[in-house]
């Protein structure tokens, strides 16, 4: 029997639309704090910061126009003493400390709890759905952390905010209770890449020359508490950048060490979006979107890149356009230098007059002007 396939008439127009529902824009507005967005910020040290009943302390949610709605970045600082209300959830959260120095406590039972501690410049992540507090053990000064989560995706998926905050799983084969867990050094494997838990300062980790992605560059790419999501520092040289490249969103980019400027463009637009920064600042480029990152300073440029993908754990959603240091021509993620639009280092010459620093690309570009 033939199955009739005619269409009738659209007769749904004067009927109630379906409402469309934003789990992670509703839990954010009932948080009722302080939210930032934009192409980056300049300096997370001074962002302007509000109470935050559920952190116990004052705090800012973070979307920049990047993440294109897969993660985020949560700003909290510890007050003098003080600590951080107890509390676990169901999405990953990797931690950088900005300013002070603590402890943290981890557990899944009560009887067996791990700790740690932290300063400026430590990087680590909250095992999955694990209980934490935060302690600031200074009796004078805030500590203050960003911490990048994947909450937007996970709360989006799942659409119950007891399911993400009240759940009561245990990911024992992601973390046991030992004390160990976050005092090992970790374990490094081939591409630079270091499996490990806690990293005591990013500012000072040894990097690995890393040359397909040029400016004398040097690098580490991070898995943490075998999470989904990874992390990167990369470190390059006074007057040089880096090639540019696109991926898929969500890498949050901070600013480590040096002087600079990012600029962030769309493939086939003559415009771009220029972000300088210090230390303290963070940008996240686009999903698709082409960037590259500039040292206009006397130092070498160091910065920790928190993605909403690692490499451990494949993300199918990921932006699969090849390699990040492969030519496009390739096809790769990359923008050899003689690709590049001539008005990009002409911009980069004239930064570094600005700031009385000296270019170091020549041979690599081929229309640059310095001798070095």
């Amino acid at each position: 029997m033939a199955t009739d396939l005619s269409s009738v008439p659209d007769m749904t127009a004067s009927l109630e639309p379906l409402p469309r529902i934003d789990a992670y824009e509703q839990w954010q507005q009932s948080e009722g704090v302080t939210t930032v967005s934009g192409f980056y910020i300049e300096d997370l040290n001074a962002l302007e910061l509000g109470p935050w009943k559920r952190k116990g302390g004052r705090g800012a949610i973070v979307n920049l126009e990047g993440t294109g709605g897969v993660n985020d970045m949560h700003v909290v600082e510890i007050a003098p003493g003080g600590a951080s209300e107890p509390e676990r959830h169901i999405y990953e959260e990797m931690v950088y400390v900005l300013s002070g120095r603590g402890s943290t406590q981890v557990w899944y039972a009560d009887n067996r709890k791990s700790s740690f501690e932290w300063n400026q410049g430590s990087l680590f992540a909250i095992p999955l759905n694990a209980n934490y507090r935060m302690f600031n053990t200074s009796g004078s000064q805030p500590a203050r952390y960003a911490a990048v989560t994947n909450l937007p995706s996970v709360l989006s998926l799942f659409h119950s905010i007891d399911f993400v905050f009240s759940n009561p799983f245990a990911f024992t084969d992601r973390f046991s209770g030992a004390n160990e867990y976050f005092a090992g050094e970790g374990r490094l494997h081939r591409g630079r890449t270091l499996e490990t838990n806690f990293i005591a300062d990013v500012h000072s980790i040894q990097l690995h020359e890393w040359k397909e992605r040029g400016g004398g560059g040097t690098n580490v790419m991070i898995e943490l508490a075998q999470n989904s999501m990874g992390a990167h520092i990369s470190q390059f040289k006074p007057g040089t950048y880096k090639k540019a490249h696109r991926h898929g969103p969500g890498a949050h980019v901070i600013i480590l060490d040096g002087l600079g400027f990012s600029l962030l463009w769309r493939e086939g637009d003559p415009s771009w979006q220029k972000c300088d920064w210090t230390p303290g600042a963070v940008v996240v480029p686009p999903e698709n979107w082409f960037h590259e990152h500039f040292n206009t300073g006397p130092a070498p440029a160091r910065y920790l890149a928190l993605r909403f993908t690692g490499l451990h754990y494949r993300q199918r959603a990921a932006f699969q356009g090849g390699g990040t240091d492969v030519s496009v021509k390739l096809g790769g993620a990359q923008i050899e230098y003689e690709d590049e639009d001539p008005r990009i280092h002409a911009m980069f010459e004239r930064e570094l007059a600005a700031h009385g620093a000296v270019c170091r690309m020549k041979g690599l570009i081929p229309w640059c002007t310095s001798e070095r």
